[in-house]
């Protein structure tokens, strides 16, 4: 995983300096689609097989969000981030991760998945009458002998995220009111 965030943080960090050098000659709307295409999309390829890494490297990429964000709204390197990446309406990385996880489990568990993610998650039903009976949650895996990679697999990672969602997201109609609803929710723990 070191490689992968290496690399992401490398040509992320290449198309910054480059839409950076270009940025005086841009207004703020095409700076954004630039830093949208070249960085953001970098950024979230494949985020949610970054779930559980250490907040070292993490951080790495959260730098490069950071630098993007004070490159489209041109603030000042030392003025606090999260007032500006909220201004943008951009998650920090780590819930955009978290995003990406709830977002695969609701499709999974209501069959808009591949069937190869589908076949990773199962609804926790008690054997017994309880008041959670009726909410949809998702039965955690016994722990996997390996310590690193264990409980960064899809399969343990989509019920911690999706058991620790609220209720009445968890129960969203359709697609679309789930997306809304969880970056919502999300920005409200930002």
């Amino acid at each position: 995983m070191k490689h992968h965030v290496k690399n992401t943080a490398s040509a992320a960090s290449f198309a910054l300096y480059k839409i950076g050098q270009l940025a005086k000659y841009l207004d703020h709307k095409s700076t954004e689609r630039l830093v949208h295409a070249f960085i953001t999309s970098r950024l979230d390829y494949c985020n949610s097989l970054l779930y559980g890494i250490p907040s070292t490297e993490l951080s790495k990429l959260q730098l490069i969000q950071n630098s993007a964000a004070r490159l489209v709204t041109r603030s000042k390197k030392h003025d606090h981030i999260t007032p500006i990446l909220r201004d943008l309406h951009w998650l920090p990385l780590h819930l955009r991760i978290r995003y990406k996880v709830a977002l695969l489990a609701f499709k999974a568990i209501h069959g808009m998945a591949p069937s190869y993610l589908t076949d990773l998650v199962a609804s926790y039903s008690p054997q017994r009458r309880l008041r959670s009976s009726s909410e949809t949650l998702l039965c955690r895996p016994r722990r996997c002998n390996t310590r690193f990679y264990g409980d960064r697999c899809f399969s343990a990672a989509a019920p911690e995220v999706w058991n620790n969602l609220p209720w009445d997201l968890r129960e969203a109609p359709h697609l679309n009111r789930f997306k809304k609803d969880l970056k919502t929710y999300l920005f409200s723990c930002f």
